[in-house]
């Protein structure tokens, strides 16, 4: 089927809502006795409530309600009260938010957008012995950790997934510039690229050009960064930005007057930032562990009740969200009928394959994902500039 055929029968299934959904999502309640619900539950959801990663956390917030929807708000036969709290911007803000939710004696944590925030509230959620299954966020420098599980991906894999298909396909004569945040996750990115294209492979021109990390950039943040870029006359721009920044970034770029190609992970343009960036998002080729017209069950039947519930395509943040909340539902039901955080936790570790909108994926032994990258290309299609699939690039985790 092709492409534009899978998303014409997404948006079909989307028109058609969402009738049979939970047991399309396999529920394991399908075929048995009705049973009354077990004990009431607290899950601690923590994101950014304001600045330039509020799209991010709006995301993450409306994939694990979605879920609890989909499931009676119930994760594991129990009722589930959601509690939010903001992560802010900085550790600190993050570890305030975790306190505040261990307090209220909550049974599980959930979200985290910022890498520094999650580097930054480690220690704490390792002493509370209270797993947290993050959504976002994943420095590939936290290591060791028992409690904390991610259902998103580690930030190196986007750049070796990136750097693997480039190798292949950019002539001899290419020249590819790399701009980049000097943030926590703008080294891993880089790393990931360098070690699967070559790190001294002739046609990256230059030393990466480091960047002001700000979530909230001016209009003229990157004006003098890109000028650099732009004298080294690259044939290709790769770059590492998200939310706000990524925005502000791209419309810079193109001011600049560059209108060549632009490779990046996939937060480049998800969500409210391509619609934001119209026609200068136009062609901007990324690397992603999801594209919303993938074409498989559990994809059809999340992403047409997403676009039922918020008349807008889901992104990589809501589904990882979702799956976070999935793999609570099953950790929880294996616990028994009065869980505790640590026997969660214990159970977390006896999940095996996840049937994700995203494909099949399972965690390894570092508790992050093991799963298939995509590459995703943002298209015009009608009135709509979409990131459409384009291939399937690596297997990693």
């Amino acid at each position: 089927m092709s492409q534009m055929n899978r998303r014409r029968a997404l948006q079909l299934l989307a028109a058609l809502g969402t009738t049979g959904l939970v047991a399309a999502c396999g529920d394991d309640t399908d075929g048995a006795p009705a049973a009354g619900p077990k004990s009431p539950i607290k899950i601690g959801l923590i994101a950014p409530q304001a600045g330039g990663f509020k799209a991010i956390g709006e995301e993450i917030t409306n994939g694990f309600q979605l879920f609890l929807d989909l499931h009676q708000q119930q994760l594991g036969g129990h009722p589930v009260t959601l509690i939010t709290a903001d992560e802010g911007e900085t550790a600190k803000s993050g570890k305030a938010a975790v306190d505040d939710l261990l307090k209220q004696g909550v049974l599980a944590l959930t979200g985290v957008v910022n890498s520094a925030v999650m580097l930054g509230i480690r220690d704490t959620v390792e002493q509370a012995r209270v797993p947290l299954i993050g959504s976002n966020a994943s420095p590939s420098s936290l290591q060791s950790v028992v409690y904390i599980w991610r259902t998103s991906y580690v930030l190196d894999e986007a750049g070796r997934a990136l750097g693997r298909y480039l190798k292949e396909k950019l002539p001899a004569n290419s020249r590819i510039t790399m701009i980049i945040p000097e943030n926590v996750g703008g080294p891993d990115v880089v790393r990931g690229f360098r070690q699967e294209f070559g790190a001294s492979d002739p046609r990256i021109s230059g030393s990466v050009i480091w960047t002001n990390p700000t979530t909230k950039p001016s209009p003229t943040a990157y004006v003098q960064d890109i000028r650099k870029a732009i004298d080294r006359r690259p044939s290709g721009i790769f770059c590492f930005f998200a939310g706000d920044a990524g925005v502000e970034f791209i419309r810079q770029l193109r001011k600049e007057g560059y209108k060549g190609p632009v490779y990046a992970p996939g937060f480049l343009t998800e969500g409210t930032a391509l619609e934001t960036l119209k026609n200068d998002g136009l062609n901007i080729q990324t690397a992603l562990n999801y594209s919303a017209d993938l074409n498989n069950a559990a994809n059809r039947d999340f992403a047409s009740a997403y676009r039922k519930k918020h008349n807008s395509s889901p992104t990589t943040y809501a589904m990882a969200s979702y799956d976070a909340a999935q793999v609570l539902h099953q950790a929880i039901d294996l616990a028994g009928d009065a869980p505790n955080p640590q026997q969660v936790n214990l159970a977390l570790g006896k999940l095996g394959q996840i049937d994700s909108p995203r494909g099949i994926w399972q965690f390894n032994q570092p508790r992050t994902p093991q799963q298939k990258w995509y590459l995703r290309q943002a298209q015009r299609e009608g009135q709509l500039i979409s990131n459409v699939l384009i291939t399937e690039l690596a297997t990693l985790g």
